[in-house]
Order: structure tokens, then C-alpha cells, then sequence
């Protein structure tokens, strides 16, 4: 099962970023995650890992998963090591009126499942998708409150 979802956020992608790539921040924002900890000596980056599990229903599921690609600024790929087979991928670009399109892709699905692995797919499918939007939406609120707490700071310390 494939998933994409997108949304526009008012703020610059470095502010986006620095939410998405800091697993200590995952958890407050990405809707369905319970666990999300570093399962490594690597915190963050090319080759780290996490232990992450995703409420679907009333099972947590996940695995073991491992960052494939990390280009700041731009995107942030994953895939599992162990667990669920799952994919997952943050696209982060410019918008001409300098904001940031934040798109999260998740792929997964249940190995040699045959025809129970397909059900359970079609299954947890809407509950997943549910998450990605929910996932968007709150990551959306946190970047641009953080965005208006530093602007608030600054105009603090401009005063000062």
C-alpha cells in the first residue's frame, strides 16, 4: 500500500527540517507513532536508526527502521530493517512565496501475506493515510508556532 500526502507550510524549510530530521521531536507531531527511539549509536542521519511502532487499530506495529537517505533541507528516507516491510520518505521544497511543500510518502505492506497480508493492507490503509494527514497538519501547527515564538524572541531582544 502506497500513501502520499502534501501540505504547504508558512515557513521556511530549514524551520520544517529541523522538526523532521530530530528524532526527539517525531513524537510530537506524527499522529499514530507511539515509539520513535534511537536504536543506535547514530542519533540522526545517513545509516541512523529507530525503533518506531504506529498504532493501526488496536495493534502497534513496526519494526526496526534505518535513514536511507539524508540530504538536509530535502528529504529524509527510510526503510525497515525488521518488522513490518515499510517505507517512508519527508520531500521538503521551496514554494515561490517562501514557504515550504512538505509532502510525507509511506509505503508498507505485509510480506508473503497472500490474501490475509492483502486484506490486512486494505484494512490498515485508511487508518495509515489518516495518520499522514493528521501528521501534516500538526507538523504544519508546530513549525509555525515555533516560527512565531522566534519572531516574538527577536522583537524581545530588538527591544532590549
Amino acid at each position: 500500500m502506497r500513501i502520499a500526502e502534501h501540505v504547504d507550510v508558512a515557513a521556511p524549510a530549514d524551520l520544517v527540517w529541523t522538526q523532521v530530521s530530530d528524532p526527539a521531536r517525531v513524537l510530537d507531531f506524527f499522529a499514530g507513532v507511539t515509539r520513535w527511539e534511537v536504536a543506535g549509536t547514530r542519533p540522526r542521519g545517513l545509516g541512523a536508526r529507530y525503533r518506531m511502532l504506529m498504532r493501526v487499530g488496536s495493534a502497534e506495529v513496526g519494526g526496526l527502521i534505518e535513514v536511507v537517505e539524508f540530504s538536509p533541507g530535502r528529504d529524509l528516507a527510510w526503510t525497515s530493517v525488521t518488522g513490518v516491510d515499510q517505507h517512508g520518505r519527508w520531500r521538503l521544497r521551496e514554494t515561490r512565496d517562501g514557504g515550504t511543500r512538505v509532502e510525507l510518502r509511506l509505503q508498507f505492506g505485509v510480506a508473503g501475506g497472500g490474501l490475509f497480508g492483502w486484506l490486512a493492507e486494505q484494512l490498515a490503509g485508511p487508518i495509515v493515510r489518516g495518520n499522514a494527514r493528521r501528521t501534516l497538519t500538526q507538523l504544519t501547527r508546530t513549525v509555525e508556532h515555533e516560527q512565531l515564538r522566534a519572531a516574538a524572541a527577536r522583537r524581545r531582544a530588538a527591544r532590549s
